[in-house]
């Protein structure tokens, strides 16, 4: 396929010759025409489709088109005459094809054909995500250069140099693709890849967040071919693909920000103002104005314009570019950056529109707020005094991110150490689904789980055994299962290079026999984990129990029919040998248990040994 973007050629008006109307500017292509093509077959019939021109005017311009199923409802001028917006109703009986527009001004007549195709019926091609899955999360720029010959290419502000932190450093798709094997073996089910539209940016945007084009994969990583290949070879491998986009900003270098169609698509102040970040502050009943405007309308960064999603043409824009993402390649899920920032009420409606049109979709939003109550009012369902309803099935869930080190690091008593797993658990209440929940220990923006448990092997163990038993949808970033370290106060240390993944490296750590004697006993450890968590109903969905900790043992079940899981977590420095009597309500009828990790079989549930600073994930019998 050609490349979305590239210029179009079509025959324009020169000069209108008996209306009396002259252009000062001619064209000879469309610079843009968004989308580049659409499908029949989709629920909503509305299509609006951008013609730009960087150097015409095409306000003045007649448009008519002739195919049967297919209506013009509305032509749109807006302030910049370099474009023009069509509305067009697409109904159910429309076929596949190409649509001739026509486009007149005085006696002169140009046409553009539209394609139209169908849209996909392949079985099972968009599969959302659940508590099923195990997700992992990539930064492509830092995982693996599987091409070369797209590290520096002409047209891009910045190529790449390894040598400085902050610079691109190749990683790119192929790279991603050339190791699904490892991934897959890990027993990961779904993979989160932070944004992969291009970026380019005069300053560092190698983590993807100031987008440039909502239409095209940066070249850098690949083309929308290469992308297409990545998704069908990971669903191959049983993988889903989830990718990460953004509707709060777009990079500064956007040609919508260069060439804006109206002022407002971008929120303006009289001199660079931030947002203030508070993203509680949405749900906050006291809330001032002042406070609100600056949440919502600020920017988030210097080179990260804020978008204006109440303007009616750019809310649907950016609507539009979802769906087309969801059929062109066939993603399974969307994880939405900096979810509360935008205007709540168009991403109400951007997340009812991805589910209508495709009820098993994934979506997860990025809310960011330490507070249980205020992170479930995001989630689909909360009865929310104020009425909202944000239709968005997923949330983060940064309180529980935030608990588990605290938990491990901490001595015991009433509301520290593993007290703080039980009061974690005992405000699901709040959250409509907190099955739901995107669980995970770290990411792209934190320090490494492994360091902020002082680089403890056991503790380590500990933290990922209770994200894969413990409800939600656990996420696990990448190089975690080699015990990757790297403190926030610098985002760069905890977004380094993959070993391996870069001809020359030192350790190729994509090899499971190479590491360390704790790289090997972590990477054995989740492998274990997650491939017996793959296939147990009983993790995905089963109904939790659990006990109020005491002496700083933690015990909580698992149970779905006749399957139960039994998972005891000493958060001590010593062994414990643990009196089950308490537990007899769950115990009653068990007579042994299979340790998940060891295969040990433990023959009496009378007394269980907990070693010390260990998570015993036992299947009852």
């Amino acid at each position: 396929m050609r490349s979305i973007t590239a210029k179009i050629s079509i025959l324009v008006l020169i000069t209108v010759l008996s209306s009396g109307v002259c252009f000062s500017q001619t064209a000879t292509t469309f610079d843009r025409v968004e989308p580049a093509f659409w499908w029949v077959g989709m629920k909503n019939h509305e299509l609006q489709i951008l013609f730009y021109h960087h150097n015409a005017d095409l306000s003045k311009h007649e448009v008519s088109l002739s195919y049967p199923g297919v209506t013009l409802l509305q032509k749109i001028n807006v302030e910049n005459p370099h474009y023009l917006f069509l509305k067009l109703d697409v109904s159910a009986s429309a076929k596949a094809g190409t649509v001739a527009i026509q486009f007149k001004a005085g006696k002169k007549t140009f046409t553009y054909n539209y394609e139209l195709k169908n849209k996909s019926t392949a079985p099972n091609r968009i599969q959302g995500f659940n508590s099923s899955d195990v997700v992992y999360l990539i930064m492509p720029d830092r995982f693996a250069n599987g091409d070369a010959k797209n590290d520096t290419l002409p047209g891009f502000f910045q190529g790449t140099h390894r040598e400085k932190p902050f610079g691109r450093h190749g990683g790119d798709l192929k790279g991603i693709s050339d190791h699904l094997d490892y991934i897959k073996n890990l027993g990961v089910t779904a993979l989160w890849l932070n944004p992969v539209l291009e970026n380019n940016q005069k300053r560092e945007s190698y983590h993807g967040y100031a987008i440039t084009d909502l239409y095209k994969v940066d070249a850098r990583f690949g083309s929308n071919e290469e992308y297409l290949t990545l998704i069908n070879k990971s669903h191959q491998s049983g993988m889903k693909v989830i990718q990460d986009m953004v509707m709060n900003h777009i990079g500064n270098e956007h040609w919508l920000v260069k060439d804006a169609p109206e002022k407002d698509w971008i929120h303006h102040f009289p001199t660079y103002t931030s947002s203030n970040y508070r993203g509680g502050l949405i749900s906050d009943p006291y809330r001032s104005k002042a406070d609100s405007v600056l949440m919502v309308n600020g920017w988030f960064d210097t080179t990260m314009p804020d978008v204006n999603q109440s303007n009616p043409l750019f809310a649907q824009y950016l609507i539009q570019n979802s769906l087309w993402w969801i059929e062109y390649a066939g993603i399974d899920g969307i994880r939405m950056d900096t979810y509360p920032y935008p205007d709540k009420y168009f991403m109400a409606r951007w997340a009812k529109a991805l589910t209508d049109e495709y009820p098993q979709f994934g979506l997860v939003g990025e809310v960011w707020i330490p507070s249980v109550a205020q992170t479930a009012y995001w989630q689909k369902g909360a009865k929310n005094t104020d009425g909202y309803e944000s239709n968005l099935p997923s949330v983060t869930d940064f309180t529980f991110c935030f608990a588990v080190p605290r938990a491990l690091n901490e001595n015991g008593g009433w509301d520290t150490g593993l007290t703080r797993l039980y009061d974690l658990l005992s405000h699901d209440f709040q959250y409509p689904n907190a099955n739901n929940n995107l669980t995970f220990l770290d990411n792209h923006d934190m320090t490494r789980f492994f360091l902020t448990v002082g680089k403890d092997l056991a503790k380590f163990k500990m933290g990922l055994s209770f994200l894969m038993t413990a409800r939600g949808i656990p996420e696990i970033y990448y190089g975690t299962e080699i015990l990757m370290d790297g403190d926030a106060s610098s985002h760069p240390q905890v977004r380094r290079d993959y070993p391996g993944g870069w001809p020359g490296d030192a350790s190729d750590l994509f090899n499971p026999k190479n590491g360390t004697p704790d790289q090997l006993e972590a990477r054995a450890f989740i492998t274990k984990l997650l491939n017996w968590r793959k296939s147990k109903p009983v993790i995905h969905s089963g109904k939790i129990t659990h006990f109020i900790p005491k002496d700083n043992v933690y015990v909580y079940f698992r149970t779905l029919g006749n399957e139960m899981v039994m998972v005891i977590m000493n958060g001590n420095a010593n062994e414990n040998v643990l009196n089950t009597q308490r537990f007899q309500e769950l115990l009653k009828g068990k007579v042994r248990a299979k340790n998940v990790i060891t295969d040990e079989v433990i023959p009496s549930l009378d007394a269980i040994k907990v070693p010390a600073r260990t998570a015993l994930i036992l299947e009852l019998e």
